[in-house]
């Protein structure tokens, strides 16, 4: 049987009450950790969860610049959400929206440079919540084992993205 097919199959099946405590608590601890490292990260830098997003992901792009479109698709954003984020973070002046050149109806987001001094100041402190809220709780062990498990996780996901049909 194919992968594709026990994605199929092991939907009709309706989950046991383990998987589904396992499910929950995975559910509700990742939603805790996140909401946690949100809290930190604003109370300690200013900066919101998805800023942090926006200005990672330009600092690791190419002149540090992203069509809108592109830098949605990376952080996995709406592009109507993102772009009533993207105005919010101009009028900051953390980033700056230029005309694509290459496209009249595209958007070029680039890292400013008050930007990249925000995300860099906001980093450390950043960091070192994840190693008290994420990294301390695990045993080596255990960390290997939740990389394991996210990275099943992408893969499965990917893999039933890549099978659903596309919207016409």
């Amino acid at each position: 049987m194919s992968h594709t097919n026990s994605i199929r199959q092991g939907s009709r099946r309706s989950p046991t009450v383990n998987e589904l405590r396992t499910w929950r608590a995975f559910v509700e601890t990742a939603d805790e950790l996140r909401s946690a490292l949100a809290s930190r990260l604003q109370s300690e830098s200013g900066l919101s969860s998805g800023d942090y997003a926006v200005l990672l992901a330009l600092t690791e792009a190419v002149n540090t610049n992203m069509r809108s479109s592109e830098l949605a698709t990376h952080i996995g954003w709406e592009r109507s959400r993102l772009s009533h984020h993207l105005r919010r973070m101009e009028d900051r002046e953390l980033i700056r929206r230029n005309a694509c050149l290459t496209d009249n109806r595209g958007a070029e987001i680039t890292l400013t440079r008050l930007g990249a001094e925000t995300l860099r100041r906001a980093s450390a402190p950043h960091m070192h919540a994840v190693r008290e809220l994420f990294i301390d709780a695990l045993t080596p062990a255990q960390l290997v084992a939740a990389g394991d498990i996210a990275n099943a996780l992408h893969a499965h996901l990917a893999e039933a993205r890549s099978s659903q049909p596309r919207p016409s």
